[in-house]
């Protein structure tokens, strides 16, 4: 099976990780320190994404949003399933 995400941009997320770790990763338009593990692999990410690295792309909103409404028609059929 193939990669998902190239080994330089698993380096990036890597670095991004540390960084945040050490206390030194800013984000970049508020500039405050990134305290959070999840922003921190998307920093690591979208600085892979700039440089050009394997990277998928962006969940894009629509797409998210269809996947919530998908996810809510599931559970209501598997309700009515059970009655």
């Amino acid at each position: 099976m193939a990669r998902k995400y190239s080994k330089k941009a698993s380096a990036d997320v890597e670095r991004a990780m540390k960084s945040r770790k050490a206390g030194t990763l800013r984000s970049g338009r508020s500039g405050r320190k990134v305290t959070s593990r999840k922003q921190a692999i998307a920093i690591g990410l979208s600085e892979a994404r700039a440089e050009g690295k394997k990277v998928p792309k962006k969940a894009s909103k629509a797409r998210a949003a269809s996947k919530k409404t998908a996810s809510k028609k599931a559970k209501k059929s598997k309700r009515k399933a059970k009655r």
